[in-house]
């Protein structure tokens, strides 16, 4: 073994633990972001009172965020395969951990949603840096353990985050009634900062490229075209402008499909790179991730709004209330990646489809069963369920997206699967509207609160089941086995000279 290859972190030595240490530094990282997102929404009744913030701005310090992070994620992938890997998420991570204190120390709601734009942009410099790193950094026969580290960590997040909200909201640390939400990223982030910057190995792709400034703008205007009007949709009447909206954020897209063929052809350097989607695994994987993000988003937001609102839950209550789903996809999502797919292979990603659709019917039945008097523990058995399903899914979707790509196209990769999952997640905000909201009357008394809300969460449950259903068809599109479990792994038949060259990042420094 060469120095360059010791270097180059994915072939070190057993002995070399330093990538480990950054496995856990981007880790943490990642379990940040996702605890950022989830955190705001339990809180959000606390701000409103202790802030005075209107519905709108209440809308906006989440909307703020996801298209702040949706709009920048492909770009911060780009970015870091340019300047590098490390560089960027030392950037991102330094940037989250201020726009956090700027959060938690807002004087007035507009300065509180500035920050939280500013925050999402910064993970969109963070974030796709992660999967970058691990793919740049460790050899394909150790992903998979690697990849299940990371599905516990998305599961652990996603629902550990409504539950420390809850907490801190709840102890009213200081008198600072709903801040200490933000200002808990603020040591996370600077340790993060000064033990990446120590144990993190640079990476960037090995071919020079440009930043593809053009592709910057339409994908931004695509996105924010098509999100802007599902976001503040419902708010405004769902107004003329806003499907014209959406109706053209189609037409930039194919303009971008068409630029970034001609710059491809031109130089090499497009902003997307389109022949990912020749990799079946990874345009598969895609559709699915896509599919998956919109489930989730109808799910978690009717699911707050049914426990605080329409059960009158506190937020400690409803924060409590998901441990046994938290604790079910962070052990299914290990097991399922370590022992389940090497067996099994795609199975065990349709098996999670059927699993978490079973617990959403399983939920909806019990809410109908129970009614209004319906306690916690009567909801853990199809939050178990519904739980061991993600798990199922999370990690393994990661990896046989991935498994395929090239290194050299690690960080547009990244950047694709995190937009597409950002996406999917306001498209399904957007289908509450329909499926929630469309649901319950204008002006309701307070006794007509608790069963609209019961009615309009056990609609949208059904939703979500539907979806879970498409996902389970769309997964026969996904290879039958990861690639790393097979012989050849990683390779395309017409690209086998290429990933041969691009097997190690080029290390720098």
């Amino acid at each position: 073994m060469t120095s360059t290859e010791a270097n180059s972190g994915g072939q070190s030595a057993a002995g070399d633990r330093r990538r480990w240490f950054a496995l856990a530094i981007v880790m943490t990282a990642a379990f940040m972001d996702l605890v950022d997102v989830t955190i705001v929404n339990i809180a959000i009744p606390a701000i409103q009172r202790d802030a005075g913030a209107s519905f709108s701005q209440i809308q906006w310090i989440t909307a703020g965020y996801a298209l702040a992070f949706a709009a920048g994620l492909i770009t911060g992938g780009r970015l870091g395969d340019i300047h590098g890997r490390k560089r960027l998420f030392l950037i991102g991570i330094g940037g989250f951990t201020v726009a956090s204190a700027l959060c938690g120390f807002a004087a007035n709601p507009e300065m509180l949603v500035a920050s939280r734009i500013l925050q999402g942009g910064m993970a969109a410099l963070m974030v796709p840096q992660v999967l970058s790193i691990v793919h740049a950094t460790f050899p394909a026969h150790e992903r998979g353990k690697v990849f299940g580290l990371f599905g516990a960590v998305v599961g652990l997040g996603a629902v550990s985050g409504p539950l420390l909200g809850a907490l801190l909201t709840e102890w009213n640390l200081f008198g600072l009634e709903w801040r200490p939400i933000f200002l808990i990223n603020l040591p996370v982030g600077i340790a993060g900062l000064i033990l990446g910057s120590r144990f993190i190995t640079e990476s960037r792709a090995p071919k020079a490229l440009k930043l593809d400034l053009v592709g910057v703008v339409l994908v931004t205007l695509g996105l924010l075209m098509l999100l802007y009007p599902l976001t503040r949709g419902r708010e405004l009447g769902w107004p003329l402008w806003g499907h014209l909206s959406m109706v053209g954020a189609l037409g930039v897209f194919g303009a971008l499909v068409a630029y970034e063929k001609r710059k491809g052809a031109r130089d090499g350097s497009p902003l997307i790179e389109l022949s990912l989607f020749r990799v079946k695994s990874f345009a598969a994987g895609i559709a699915v991730q896509t599919v998956f993000g919109v489930g989730l988003g109808v799910f978690f937001l009717v699911w707050t709004l049914y426990m605080q609102i329409g059960l009158g839950w506190s937020e400690l209550r409803a924060g409590l209330t998901g441990v046994p789903f938290s604790l079910a996809v962070s052990t299914a999502a290990g097991l399922s990646v370590q022992k389940l797919v090497p067996r099994f292979g795609r199975k065990v990603l349709q098996a999670g489809a059927l699993t978490m659709a079973a617990g959403v019917l399983l939920y909806l039945w019990e809410s109908e069963r129970y009614g209004l008097g319906i306690a916690p523990w009567q909801m853990a058995l199809p939050l178990v369920v519904m739980g061991v399903g993600m798990g199922l899914i999370v990690a393994p979707l990661t990896d046989a997206v991935l498994s395929e790509v090239p290194r050299a196209h690690a960080g547009s990769a990244s950047g694709l699967i995190n937009t597409v999952q950002q996406m999917g997640n306001a498209l399904g905000l957007g289908l509450v509207s329909v499926v929630f909201f469309g649901r319950i009357g204008d002006r309701l008394t307070p006794a007509e609160v608790g069963p609209e809300y019961a009615d309009a969460f056990q609609y949208a449950l059904g939703w979500v089941a539907a979806v879970m259903g498409a996902i389970f068809l769309l997964m026969f599109a996904l290879p039958k086995r990861p690639a790393q479990h097979v012989e050849g792994a990683g390779e395309q038949p017409s690209e086998r000279g290429a990933v041969a060259d691009e097997r190690q990042p080029e290390p720098v420094g």
